[in-house]
Parts: structure tokens; C-alpha cells; sequence
């Protein structure tokens, strides 16, 4: 895989139409997808070495954001399901690798503001269901 643009990397809402538009003014984006591993470690493991059941746990995906407050329809979208802690369709599009497809809840939403700077904001989300992946 050739070098990527992060920019190019989107965060993208369904809104009332069933389309999906990009989240407005991101300047910075991280997706993480993590387990719970289950310690099935005993008093007869190997030199007490931790053991973990395997095909098991809890798998999640964690998006976080950072940008610029935009004032468009996705901060609109954004800010509605946040205070009715709603999940909703999110899709996150990575350029060489693929699309990330599922239900999400906004479990963080932060505006910030300096006195002689931009308005900005931070939102982070996490998967309430299966994720779907389409590779590219």
C-alpha cells in the first residue's frame, strides 16, 4: 500500500435522507478497534503466566476527532443524537485500506475556544453493534 493523505481519511453520519455526509472541519482522526480479553490465568498455569480464552471477549471500535466548528448539518446531527444519546449509521472511509460501517454513540463532545483563536470541537464515538468492513 502506497503512502495516504489523512485528510483524505472521513468520518461520515447518515442524516434524515439516508445519505451519508462527511463530519464537517476535522483536522485530525484516529480509529481503534480493541477486545476484552477474558483471563482464564489459574493456579496451574505455566510459571503463572496469564492465559487468555481465545475467540472470545468484547470487540469495539473507538473513533475519535478533532477540528474545526463548522456550523453545518453534520454538527447539527452530531449535537442531536449526542444530547438524546441516540446511536446512529456512521461510516469511516480510509483511503488504501477500506470502509468501516456500523452503529455508533457519541460518547464524548467537547467545544473549546481560545480568546484570539477558532472555535474547535473533539467528539469521540464507540460501536454499539457488529461492525461491517469493506475492503478496498
Amino acid at each position: 500500500m502506497s503512502a495516504q493523505s489523512g485528510r483524505n481519511m472521513l468520518i461520515k453520519i447518515k442524516d434524515e435522507t439516508d445519505s451519508f455526509i462527511t463530519v464537517a472541519g476535522l483536522r485530525t482522526k484516529s480509529l481503534k478497534f480493541n477486545t476484552k480479553p477474558i483471563d482464564i490465568t489459574h493456579s496451574e498455569s505455566e510459571e503463572a503466566w496469564r492465559e487468555l480464552l481465545p475467540d472470545a471477549g468484547v470487540k469495539f471500535v473507538e473513533i475519535s476527532g478533532a477540528g474545526i466548528f463548522c456550523d453545518s448539518n453534520s454538527d447539527a446531527l452530531i449535537r442531536t443524537h449526542f444530547f438524546a444519546q441516540s446511536v446512529q449509521d456512521y461510516q469511516i472511509h480510509i483511503p488504501g485500506f477500506g470502509i468501516i460501517a456500523g452503529v455508533f454513540l457519541i460518547t464524548s463532545l467537547n467545544y473549546l475556544g481560545s480568546y484570539n483563536g477558532e472555535a474547535t470541537y473533539e467528539i469521540t464515538l464507540m460501536s454499539a453493534g457488529k461492525i461491517q468492513f469493506s475492503p478496498q
